[in-house]
């Protein structure tokens, strides 16, 4: 008689067992909370289409990171919505500007125990809601663009930012805040580059929670990445990296698990991952209709995206995860 191999069987029996010999955990120190602050806003306003997700005053936007903090969570990552909006996005540098205000009052607070990142675009300041300047002919300025970036990089971490988020691919942006940076004193302040940011139709919600429409209907198809695409990637990334980035990043996550896992075969930076707003919408939606269990799918989501090869996964489930782990 041949006898089953039960070796495997044996290592999930219990629940004691199988977290023993798990190969892949999730802890607070792999989360990145994606918080958004407005201007002028007395009161925090929910974002119906990501239930539980706030746009934040500047004393709720403290609140909520003093109550991550307790749970354990240290880095955030702040997006910001201006009462003001114009053709170049000038209040994304503006030393008085949302975000600026937001990361002053955070290092006053929490000094060098929180992790601040700042989102480093302007399409949430522009009145077009493209991430660069637009010429009469509707295509994107690259290079005038870079100039913009910098200003706004050099305002961020005056304000407190621990480090800089590139999220608008623009062309040579690494290069051109990394110069911004030492040229101005900031040599230690790592970027985050948003390296493989793809067009995706998963950013609904998110342009939701800043306010922003694209004008005239229209894409970043020229500027993000093609979801076809995975050998791109790869170079978009390379690029990144030889032009100093220290932190590289994948956008979506879910449905680039591949990318993740090849950008960690190929690069030994930490590698971040966003779980973007569309997936936390679907898993929020699936589980408002009691069809699915919400918070063991996301922590399955999130199990899968560090399965992958993600050292840091910026997530809106943060908060919820955090306090399952406690």
């Amino acid at each position: 008689m041949t006898f089953p191999d039960r070796r495997l069987r044996r290592l999930r029996r219990t629940p004691a067992i199988r977290q023993l010999v798990a190969e892949t955990r999730i802890g607070v120190d792999d989360l990145i909370a994606p918080l958004f602050v407005r201007e002028n806003c007395e009161n925090p306003q929910p974002i119906e289409s990501m239930p539980g997700v706030m746009q934040h005053s500047q004393e709720s936007l403290l609140e909520e990171v003093r109550q991550l903090r307790q749970l354990g969570v240290t880095g955030i990552v702040l997006f910001g919505l201006p009462e003001r909006k114009d053709s170049v996005g000038s209040e994304a540098w503006n030393p008085d500007g949302v975000v600026q205000v937001a990361l002053k009052n955070l290092r006053d607070e929490h000094g060098d125990g929180l992790v601040a990142i700042a989102d480093l675009c302007v399409d949430e300041y522009t009145d077009h809601g493209h991430c660069g300047i637009v010429t009469s002919s509707g295509d994107i300025d690259n290079d005038a663009t870079l100039e913009l970036y910098q200003k706004t990089a050099l305002a961020q971490v005056e304000a407190g930012a621990d480090m800089v988020a590139p999220s608008g691919m623009m062309d040579g942006q690494v290069a051109a805040i990394r110069q911004a940076l030492d040229a101005n004193g900031h040599e230690l302040t790592p970027i985050m580059a948003y390296s493989a940011k793809y067009a995706s139709a998963e950013y609904g919600p998110f342009r939701e929670a800043v306010d922003v429409t694209i004008a005239g209907g229209g894409n970043r198809k020229t500027y993000q990445q093609d979801p076809a695409n995975a050998r791109e990637a790869i170079e978009e990334i390379r690029l990144d990296v030889a032009e100093g980035a220290d932190l590289i990043m994948v956008k979506p996550a879910l449905a680039y698990l591949d990318i993740i896992y090849r950008a960690r075969q190929e690069f030994d930076l930490p590698l971040a991952a966003y779980h973007v707003s569309g997936e936390y919408a679907m898993l929020k939606a699936a589980a408002a209709n009691g069809w699915i269990d919400g918070l063991a799918t996301g922590i399955e989501h999130l199990t899968a995206i560090k399965r992958a090869g993600a050292d840091l996964i910026l997530t809106y489930l943060t908060r919820e995860v955090a306090e399952t782990l406690q």
